[in-house]
Protein backbone atom coordinates (compact mmCIF):
# COMPACT_ATOMS: atom_id res chain seq x y z
CA UNK A 1 0.00 0.00 0.00
CA UNK A 2 1.36 3.42 -0.63
CA UNK A 3 1.24 5.94 2.01
CA UNK A 4 2.31 9.51 1.75
CA UNK A 5 2.82 11.64 4.32
CA UNK A 6 2.89 15.46 3.09
CA UNK A 7 6.28 17.80 3.45
CA UNK A 8 5.28 20.47 4.44
CA UNK A 9 7.82 21.45 7.05
CA UNK A 10 5.91 20.06 10.22
CA UNK A 11 8.05 19.01 12.96
CA UNK A 12 6.86 15.39 13.46
CA UNK A 13 6.67 14.31 10.39
CA UNK A 14 9.69 12.12 11.74
CA UNK A 15 8.16 10.90 14.27
CA UNK A 16 4.99 9.79 12.43
CA UNK A 17 7.76 7.77 10.04
CA UNK A 18 9.01 5.73 12.64
CA UNK A 19 5.39 5.01 13.89
CA UNK A 20 4.86 3.64 10.21
CA UNK A 21 7.59 2.11 10.05
CA UNK A 22 6.57 0.32 13.92
CA UNK A 23 3.80 -1.44 11.89
CA UNK A 24 6.05 -2.84 8.75
CA UNK A 25 5.00 0.60 6.76
CA UNK A 26 7.26 2.05 5.04
CA UNK A 27 5.62 5.52 3.86
CA UNK A 28 6.88 7.73 1.39
CA UNK A 29 7.55 11.54 2.71
CA UNK A 30 6.50 14.51 -0.21
CA UNK A 31 4.71 17.79 -0.98
CA UNK A 32 5.01 16.32 -5.03
CA UNK A 33 0.86 17.36 -6.24
CA UNK A 34 1.25 14.29 -8.16
CA UNK A 35 2.56 11.71 -5.58
CA UNK A 36 0.37 12.75 -2.93
CA UNK A 37 -2.89 12.47 -5.60
CA UNK A 38 -1.66 9.26 -6.31
CA UNK A 39 -1.25 7.68 -2.86
CA UNK A 40 -3.53 4.63 -1.35
CA UNK A 41 -3.54 6.79 1.86
CA UNK A 42 -2.05 10.67 2.73
CA UNK A 43 -1.44 11.54 6.45
CA UNK A 44 -1.08 15.29 6.88
CA UNK A 45 0.71 15.88 10.00
CA UNK A 46 1.39 19.44 11.98
CA UNK A 47 3.21 20.86 14.73
CA UNK A 48 3.85 24.51 13.94
CA UNK A 49 1.92 28.17 13.92
CA UNK A 50 -1.56 27.85 11.58
CA UNK A 51 -0.75 31.38 9.85
CA UNK A 52 2.94 30.53 8.21
CA UNK A 53 2.01 27.17 7.65
CA UNK A 54 -1.30 27.98 5.85
CA UNK A 55 1.01 30.10 3.86
CA UNK A 56 3.16 28.06 2.87
CA UNK A 57 0.89 25.26 1.68
CA UNK A 58 -1.06 27.88 -0.43
CA UNK A 59 2.55 29.13 -1.98
CA UNK A 60 2.74 25.01 -3.29
CA UNK A 61 -1.11 24.65 -4.28
CA UNK A 62 -1.06 21.74 -1.66
CA UNK A 63 -4.17 23.88 -0.26
CA UNK A 64 -6.08 23.19 -3.17
CA UNK A 65 -4.73 19.38 -3.23
CA UNK A 66 -4.85 18.43 0.24
CA UNK A 67 -9.00 19.65 0.25
CA UNK A 68 -9.86 17.82 -2.72
CA UNK A 69 -8.39 14.53 -2.38
CA UNK A 70 -10.62 11.40 -2.50
CA UNK A 71 -8.51 9.02 -0.73
CA UNK A 72 -8.33 8.22 2.86
CA UNK A 73 -6.57 11.53 4.59
CA UNK A 74 -5.92 11.65 8.37
CA UNK A 75 -4.66 15.06 9.81
CA UNK A 76 -2.56 14.90 13.29
CA UNK A 77 -2.63 17.92 15.53
CA UNK A 78 -2.26 21.10 13.23
CA UNK A 79 -2.97 18.71 10.70
CA UNK A 80 -6.75 18.65 12.33
CA UNK A 81 -6.39 22.24 12.54
CA UNK A 82 -5.68 23.18 9.44
CA UNK A 83 -8.49 21.03 7.92
CA UNK A 84 -11.21 23.41 9.78
CA UNK A 85 -12.40 26.34 8.54
CA UNK A 86 -10.72 29.42 11.00
CA UNK A 87 -8.10 29.38 13.39
CA UNK A 88 -7.18 31.77 16.21
CA UNK A 89 -4.37 30.92 16.07
CA UNK A 90 -3.05 33.89 13.88
CA UNK A 91 -6.22 34.93 12.88
CA UNK A 92 -6.56 32.92 9.64
CA UNK A 93 -8.27 30.72 7.37
CA UNK A 94 -7.55 27.47 6.76
CA UNK A 95 -9.15 24.74 4.30
CA UNK A 96 -12.41 24.68 5.21
CA UNK A 97 -12.87 20.35 4.76
CA UNK A 98 -14.69 20.42 8.47
CA UNK A 99 -16.91 23.76 9.46
CA UNK A 100 -15.32 23.93 12.44
CA UNK A 101 -13.62 27.30 14.29
CA UNK A 102 -10.17 26.22 16.04
CA UNK A 103 -10.51 28.15 19.21
CA UNK A 104 -7.44 29.20 21.77
CA UNK A 105 -8.04 27.62 25.05
CA UNK A 106 -7.96 30.46 27.83
CA UNK A 107 -8.65 29.74 31.91
CA UNK A 108 -7.90 31.47 34.80
CA UNK A 109 -7.17 28.38 36.60
CA UNK A 110 -3.38 28.21 37.38
CA UNK A 111 -3.80 24.63 37.43
CA UNK A 112 -5.16 24.40 33.64
CA UNK A 113 -1.61 24.70 32.07
CA UNK A 114 -1.72 26.05 28.54
CA UNK A 115 -0.83 24.71 26.31
CA UNK A 116 -2.59 20.88 27.65
CA UNK A 117 0.62 18.56 27.12
CA UNK A 118 0.62 14.86 28.28
CA UNK A 119 -1.56 12.12 28.47
CA UNK A 120 -5.73 12.47 28.30
CA UNK A 121 -8.54 10.12 27.87
CA UNK A 122 -10.64 10.40 24.68
CA UNK A 123 -14.53 9.37 24.86
CA UNK A 124 -17.47 8.86 22.61
CA UNK A 125 -15.83 7.11 20.40
CA UNK A 126 -16.89 6.18 16.67
CA UNK A 127 -15.56 5.45 13.49
CA UNK A 128 -13.36 2.65 12.18
CA UNK A 129 -10.59 4.97 12.93
CA UNK A 130 -11.03 3.69 16.75
CA UNK A 131 -11.95 -0.12 16.16
CA UNK A 132 -10.99 -1.90 19.53
CA UNK A 133 -10.30 1.33 21.63
CA UNK A 134 -11.83 1.33 24.53
CA UNK A 135 -13.65 4.04 25.81
CA UNK A 136 -11.41 6.30 27.68
CA UNK A 137 -7.89 5.17 26.27
CA UNK A 138 -5.31 7.62 27.22
CA UNK A 139 -3.15 9.61 24.19
CA UNK A 140 -0.67 12.19 23.80
CA UNK A 141 -1.56 15.78 23.16
CA UNK A 142 0.64 18.53 23.09
CA UNK A 143 -1.47 21.80 21.97
CA UNK A 144 -3.31 25.35 23.10
CA UNK A 145 -5.84 25.34 20.57
CA UNK A 146 -8.68 23.04 20.26
CA UNK A 147 -10.95 22.21 17.35
CA UNK A 148 -14.78 22.92 18.71
CA UNK A 149 -17.02 20.41 19.23
CA UNK A 150 -19.51 19.75 15.89
CA UNK A 151 -21.40 17.27 14.05
CA UNK A 152 -18.19 16.03 13.26
CA UNK A 153 -16.89 15.13 16.64
CA UNK A 154 -15.81 11.15 16.46
CA UNK A 155 -14.41 11.44 19.91
CA UNK A 156 -13.68 14.04 22.62
CA UNK A 157 -12.15 15.07 25.08
CA UNK A 158 -12.59 17.14 28.49
CA UNK A 159 -9.43 19.57 29.02
CA UNK A 160 -10.68 23.27 30.24
CA UNK A 161 -13.76 22.42 28.69
CA UNK A 162 -15.27 19.24 26.09
CA UNK A 163 -13.47 19.19 23.06
CA UNK A 164 -13.11 17.71 19.41
CA UNK A 165 -10.18 15.29 20.19
CA UNK A 166 -10.76 13.60 16.54
CA UNK A 167 -13.35 15.20 13.14
CA UNK A 168 -14.77 12.62 10.41
CA UNK A 169 -16.31 14.24 6.97
CA UNK A 170 -16.21 11.49 3.99
CA UNK A 171 -12.87 10.71 3.43
CA UNK A 172 -11.27 12.98 6.01
CA UNK A 173 -10.18 11.97 9.64
CA UNK A 174 -8.26 13.87 11.86
CA UNK A 175 -7.05 13.83 15.40
CA UNK A 176 -6.26 16.53 18.05
CA UNK A 177 -3.96 14.34 19.74
CA UNK A 178 -0.26 12.55 18.63
CA UNK A 179 -1.09 8.89 17.67
CA UNK A 180 2.76 8.58 16.87
CA UNK A 181 3.70 9.29 20.62
CA UNK A 182 0.53 7.30 22.03
CA UNK A 183 1.63 4.25 23.02
CA UNK A 184 0.08 0.75 21.88
CA UNK A 185 -3.16 2.99 21.66
CA UNK A 186 -1.81 5.15 18.95
CA UNK A 187 -0.30 2.67 16.95
CA UNK A 188 -3.54 0.88 16.39
CA UNK A 189 -5.43 3.83 15.62
CA UNK A 190 -2.61 4.53 13.29
CA UNK A 191 -3.38 0.71 11.99
CA UNK A 192 -6.81 0.98 11.94
CA UNK A 193 -6.56 4.57 9.70
CA UNK A 194 -4.81 2.21 7.18
CA UNK A 195 -6.75 -1.17 7.76
CA UNK A 196 -9.96 0.01 8.10
CA UNK A 197 -10.39 3.72 6.85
Amino acid sequence: MNIVIINYNAGNTKSVENALLRLGIQPIISDDILTIQQADKVIFPGVGHAAPTMQYLKERNLDIVIKNLKQPVLGICLGQQLMCTHSEEGNVDCLGIFPVQVKKFNSNNPNEKIPQMGWNEIHQLKSPLFKAIPENAFVYFVHSYYCALSNYTIATTDYIIPFSAALQKDNFYAVQFHPEKSADVGNLILENFIKHC
